[in-house]
């Protein structure tokens, strides 16, 4: 194998080839290439590597990537943290990539997880009668709509099942009740 640089090491390629993602480095002493992305080429907003860098320029670059990918491996070059003029490292301790690299990872999605509320006061409002709050953070008018708690799904079905329950009870008491008369 060929003797390639050492990652986040700095120095000086040629441009083999522009792209409209990017641009391709020609490294020193081997026949590899590596790509520096229009995101790595300036702190700006580069939208054509095109207008920033001409086939045969010489310009300094890093080494912030390497990947094994189809038996290949894919070289990641910045010139963003490179000053152009005299090779300096502008991002020593890689504060800048690492930065970048938080930037595209993906985040879970909550959106579907149900909302729940731990802590409900276990209070009655003198003010409006309701549950949940003091009188001093009541929202309520005087003679305004009166809000109360949404009670939860668990204790709803067991309002359900328990009201079920009674409504089965008296439809049974009813016709012993006619069977009295």
């Amino acid at each position: 194998m060929e003797p390639l640089p050492e990652l986040y090491s700095i120095f000086q390629g040629e441009v083999a080839a522009v792209t409209e993602y990017g641009a391709f480095i020609r490294i020193p002493g081997c026949r590899k290439q590596g790509l520096v992305h229009r995101t790595h080429m300036s702190s700006c907003r580069v939208d054509k590597p095109s207008e920033m860098v001409d086939v045969g320029d010489k310009v300094w670059v890093k080494l912030i990537g390497k990947e094994m990918k189809d038996d290949k491996l894919k070289l990641s070059l910045s010139m963003k943290v490179v000053h152009q003029g005299t090779g300096k490292d502008l991002d020593p301790n890689n504060v800048s990539l690492d930065q970048d690299e938080r930037k595209k990872r993906t985040f879970r999605d909550y959106t579907s997880q149900k909302i729940t509320l731990e802590a409900v006061l276990n209070t009655v409002c003198k003010k409006c009668g309701c549950k949940g709050h003091f009188a001093k953070e009541c929202f309520m008018q005087p003679g305004g709509t009166k809000y109360s708690l949404i009670p939860e799904e668990e204790e709803e079905e067991v309002a359900a099942a328990g009201h079920e329950g009674d409504q089965k009870s008296s439809q049974a008491e009813e016709p012993s009740k006619k069977r009295k008369k």
